[in-house]
């Protein structure tokens, strides 16, 4: 069963840091490139990072670029996303995303709440 588990979320201070995973199961993970997304209350989800199968390009949204890093482990089908220098209005549902070639599964989600 193809499958996306994310994990790593919670609830930090601003300016603080997360990293959160996101584990793939069910299919060829190097094979396919990843994106991160995420859902604030009351707005549509939105693009927040992406990485090709190999990992040696990355590309992020203007609203978190320098503050977050995106990173793969093909040898685990893993991969994640370094948040850094957090602020109230990244308080989100985070969702992994594989979406090429036929194969569009979503996560659950993880809850980053930021708050003092």
């Amino acid at each position: 069963q193809v499958q996306l588990v994310e994990s790593g979320g919670g609830l930090v201070q601003p300016g603080g840091s997360l990293r959160l995973s996101c584990g793939a199961f069910g299919f060829a993970f190097s094979d396919y490139a990843m994106t991160w997304w995420r859902q604030a209350p009351g707005k549509q989800r939105e693009f927040v990072a992406a990485i090709t199968n190999g990992g040696g390009d990355t590309s992020y949204a203007n609203s978190i670029k320098g503050r977050f890093t995106i990173s793969r482990d093909n040898t685990k089908n893993m991969v994640y996303l370094q948040l850094k220098s957090l602020i109230p209005d990244d308080t989100a549902v985070y969702y992994c995303k594989v979406d090429e070639r036929g194969l569009t599964v979503w996560g659950q989600g993880t809850q980053v709440t930021v708050s003092s």
